[in-house]
């Protein structure tokens, strides 16, 4: 495994009481960077990931896990009341340490794996490790001693969270692209469609949305997951402002998923844009 293969950054200066995050943070002071983004566990094999700080000064990271499921948009909503697979997924996980304090430009090694109960069935089991910054006290001034009443301080409290997947037996998948059709995101033409999974795994990967004559994809996505939970997602790719004028016609849409194996196409469809 490459040691850093891809980074997630936590910061410690947006406007936001508490933020989950699915995608990086860049901003400010106290940076943290997650390397891998996601994790997946092949029976009890551990691995690592590594933390590093690279702000100006020591920051202080609680790790915990979080329990999510992903709805029919692709979001990840939290579990209020989890069912026995994720009980068991929970129990499961070890890792070690749960909090770390951070020097800057100092990595840290975190080491996690996965304990199954007696009887486990196979299967595919997910959690979410989450890394949420501790911000430092702060001292009472002398006008916060001299006032009279209640007064209060909110404190923002940030956090970054990647899955971590473990997988029991011989598991399989098969994926589908449906509904391919444009659509404006934010105001911008982009490339909207329905995945489908079957099978006792989740998907992970890039699609693609490819025309003939035109090199590079006209619209991409990486990291796009379908877990377990569901058997179908949404999903709505911007076209490249390169390419903007292509968005019409016949293309291909390709859905990529890299193994140990390698990358191979698990899904593939034709489509008219208009």
């Amino acid at each position: 495994m490459t040691l850093f293969p891809r980074f997630v950054r936590l910061a410690l200066t947006a406007p936001l009481a508490l933020a989950a995050l699915a995608t990086p943070a860049i901003a400010g002071i106290g940076d943290l960077l997650v390397a891998p983004t996601r994790i997946v566990l092949n029976g009890s094999r551990g691995t690592q990931i590594i933390l590093n700080n690279i702000g100006d000064d020591v920051a202080t990271y609680r790790i915990s896990l979080e329990l999510r499921r992903m709805t029919a948009d692709g979001s990840l909503a939290e579990v209020a009341t989890p069912s026995a697979a994720e009980k068991a997924a929970e129990d499961m996980i070890l890792y070690a340490p749960r909090k770390v304090t951070l020097p800057p430009n100092q990595p840290q090694t975190i080491n996690i794996s996965a304990r199954a109960p007696a009887g486990l069935p196979d299967g595919e089991y997910r959690v979410h490790l989450l890394f949420r910054a501790i911000p430092k006290p702060r001292p009472v001034t002398a006008a916060q001693s001299e006032a009279k009443g209640i007064s209060f301080s909110l404190t923002p409290i940030y956090g970054v969270t990647i899955p971590v997947i473990v997988r029991f037996g011989s598991l399989t998948a098969k994926a589908g692209i449906a509904n391919v059709h444009m659509v404006k995101d934010g105001g911008k033409p982009a490339v909207a469609m329905d995945l489908t999974r079957t099978g006792s795994r989740s998907t992970f990967g890039e699609v693609r949305v490819l025309k003939a004559g035109i090199k590079d994809p006209i619209a991409i996505q990486r990291g796009i997951a379908v877990y377990t939970e569901v058997g179908q997602r949404s999903v709505s790719i911007p076209v490249s402002d390169k390419l903007a004028s292509a968005a019409n016609g016949p293309v291909t849409v390709e859905y990529l998923e890299t193994t140990e194996a390698g990358t191979q196409v698990i899904a593939q469809t034709s489509a008219v844009l208009r």
